[in-house]
């Protein structure tokens, strides 16, 4: 047995397991996924997990972690784990864990995030309290939950109107800019300290862009609330000139987050942004692991067909990652 078949790779069944499991597969590590009963089918018919433990609540993770320690697990990090186990539990796991926890913390609240990107001195939107909105602007709740409660709001009285019973939670409010939303899949190794560029997707969301659909005189008869719900997302491969503008962004958020935490940000992670008219990106947000948006490329981008002689999704370079470190003899410098 090579060191490499030492170890597997585990994750949870939902948001990007799929390429997760099958990347591990195609760089030759066992897989294993925790899925909630009832929700196995794909995994199962995939054929992309070599094992599958069920499990009926997210929380029920810590009673099958010993199982786990004894396969040499090393756990995948996605937002669904994330949204439903909660970032103080995931401190507490004590499976090896791809990726820099402490960096969750800062990405889970809008506030931090702004001050990240303003430090990696990136266009942001202006934001606002409640009392203040002058213009319209997106209210979004913190946490990873795909867009869900969303509502855009133009003033404070549309916007007491609005946040309804959910007062008490944690928002942002920020200016919403127009443009074109475009979510940019990045992947920075800390073995070789170089950044890769591995795709750009749109999302389609419910009900906005179902809304777009209705011609404006057809809307006036339908009492229409947009809401932002991530129901799929769609590749998109952008203008050539803006590549370097990319790479520039996500450098500085690189550079910016070592001075967060010990480790800063690696592995996968997405910057959130708008293209306005005049061809300038606003950041609006950061997903500091992988994200949903590379499902659109399980066998591979644009960008990775010109870097790789082979299908490369997000989640085969996680795992090849994590192989090049076993090779290396540094693992630790993969886990958080």
């Amino acid at each position: 047995m090579n060191t490499q078949q030492k170890y597997a790779i585990v994750t949870f069944g939902s948001h990007s397991a799929l390429q997760i499991l099958k990347g591990a597969q195609q760089e030759g590590f066992h897989t294993i996924c925790i899925c909630i009963k009832g929700k196995e089918q794909p995994y199962k018919s995939f054929g992309v997990a070599d094992e599958i433990i069920l499990i009926d609540k997210y929380d029920d993770y810590f009673l099958i972690e010993d199982q786990l320690l004894q396969k040499n697990a090393i756990l995948i990090p996605h937002a669904s784990m994330i949204a439903y186990l909660g970032i103080e539990k995931i401190q507490l796991i004590k499976t090896m864990y791809f990726g820099d926890r402490d960096i969750l913390s800062i990405e889970a609240s809008r506030d931090k995030q702004a001050q990240w990107l303003e430090d990696a001195r990136l266009n942001i939107p202006k934001t606002f309290t409640p009392a203040t909105i002058d213009r319209p602007c997106i209210v979004k709740f913190d946490g990873a939950d795909g867009g869900r409660g969303y509502f855009i709001a133009k003033d404070y009285d549309e916007f007491k109107k609005k946040i309804a019973d959910r007062y008490n939670e944690s928002f942002t409010c920020q200016e919403y800019v127009v443009g074109i939303p475009t979510y940019i899949h990045y992947f920075y190794s800390p073995l070789t300290k170089e950044l890769e560029l591995f795709g750009l997707d749109k999302r389609y969301e419910s009900n906005v862009d179902g809304i777009g659909r209705i011609a404006f005189k057809d809307q006036a008869g339908f009492a229409l609330e947009t809401s932002y719900t991530v129901a799929g997302n769609k590749p998109l491969v952008l203008r050539e000139s803006l590549l370097p503008e990319v790479f520039k962004m996500g450098e500085s958020v690189i550079k910016a987050s070592q001075k967060l935490t010990k480790q800063g940000l690696y592995g996968a992670f997405c910057l959130e942004t708008v293209i306005t008219s005049d061809l300038q990106f606003y950041v609006f947000e950061i997903s500091a692991r992988i994200v949903a948006g590379t499902n659109v490329y399980m066998n591979g981008s644009p960008y990775t067909y010109l870097r790789y002689d082979e299908p490369m999704s997000t989640g085969r370079r996680i795992a090849r990652e994590i192989k090049q470190a076993i090779a290396r003899d540094q693992l630790t410098k993969v886990l958080g």
